[in-house]
């Protein structure tokens, strides 16, 4: 899988999904199906740890990836945004982090296969999704002692190793490092890739996406674009990129440098523009493919989806408008 990828990246943009939380919502989903009989008698509430739903309502996370893969996406996501012990102690679910993984990267291989059955020429890919917890390594949570860390390094690569390990036992084809604040935390998560992939006796490829919070063009803990991807260049990195926080209109300037510097391939998944009042996504799925073939037209990316507020006529529409343009050669064929 690994050499069909490389050659796919190389022929032409791959789509990946859009977000998973967005389309769960549209399912109204209540206690209950969080809980079920499994865990009927757990004592925290479980509404809105969308992960556990890989466990409860398996139908539900099959069917979001049926309809992303159906609009066109070539990498679909696991629902493991969440997956880690640090992630799921919030809700006293550490026990259920292998289930969570192990299925979830399950149920989302078995979409891509029966898809790829369907459509040989066009194989597809699921990507195991490693979040970035809610701990960051480098800043404190308490004002008044800036010292203080909730969370050490050597915490973080244990909980990623365990969930990464139960991904690539469920079957994931890439490990995805996304929406990451903390530089930091990233490092800890490629470490603990690192670990496993030399346990296990091969590698697979791996992606990893920051997250620009705001206009400054900084991460949350203070890095600009160029600084956090030489952060990152130590590692053996498939794909780097960005996505969360911004719309395409707000990162393309940070994606320019991205694209400029990089040399690995680059992905984006931007989300549908920028939060209304409420929270919620506004952008429709032509306004934001439309923004996103100025990316397209500059040949700044190798692969690009949606984050927060994209669904699949998100995906649907960036596909329709992907599939016109090359993608981005690697930083040592481009020529001045």
């Amino acid at each position: 899988m690994n050499e069909i990828l490389e050659q796919i990246i190389q022929e032409r943009i791959l789509i990946l999904d859009g977000a998973m939380g967005t389309m769960i919502q549209g399912y109204h989903l209540e206690e209950e199906d969080f809980r079920k009989e499994i865990f009927k008698s757990h004592p925290k509430p479980l509404k809105g740890n969308n992960d556990l739903l890989s466990i409860t309502r398996p139908d539900v996370v099959k069917e979001i990836h049926r309809k992303y893969l159906e609009a066109g996406a070539d990498i679909i996501e696991t629902n493991t945004f969440s997956g880690t012990t640090i992630a799921q102690a919030d809700y006293d679910m550490q026990s259920a982090v292998y289930d969570i993984n192990f299925l979830s990267a399950k149920i989302a291989k078995e979409e891509a296969d029966r898809m790829t059955a369907l459509t040989p020429e066009k194989p597809r890919f699921v990507a195991g999704a490693v979040g970035p917890t809610n701990r960051t390594a480098s800043i404190s949570p308490d004002v008044n002692d800036p010292g203080f860390r909730a969370i050490t390094f050597d915490e973080l690569a244990d909980a990623y190793g365990f969930q990464i390990r139960a991904l690539l036992d469920g079957g994931v084809d890439i490990i995805l490092i996304e929406t990451i604040f903390d530089t930091l935390n990233a490092k800890a998560a490629l470490f603990a890739t690192q670990t496993v992939f030399e346990e296990r006796g091969r590698e697979w490829p791996v992606i990893v996406s920051g997250t620009i919070t705001d206009n400054s063009g900084r991460t949350l803990t203070g890095q600009t674009t160029e600084a956090f991807l030489i952060s990152i260049s130590h590692a053996p990195i498939f794909a780097v990129g960005l996505n969360c926080a911004l719309g395409a209109k707000e990162l393309r300037p940070y994606l320019q440098i991205m694209a400029k510097e990089s040399p690995f391939y680059v992905c984006v998944y931007p989300n549908a523009g920028l939060p209304n009042e409420f929270g919620g996504y506004d952008q429709d799925a032509c306004t934001m493919s439309h923004e996103i073939e100025e990316f397209l037209e500059l040949q700044l990316v190798n692969i690009v989806g949606g984050c927060c507020g994209t669904t699949p006529e998100h995906i649907k529409s960036i596909a329709k408008v992907a599939a016109n343009y090359k993608p981005r050669p690697l930083l040592q064929t481009i020529v001045e």
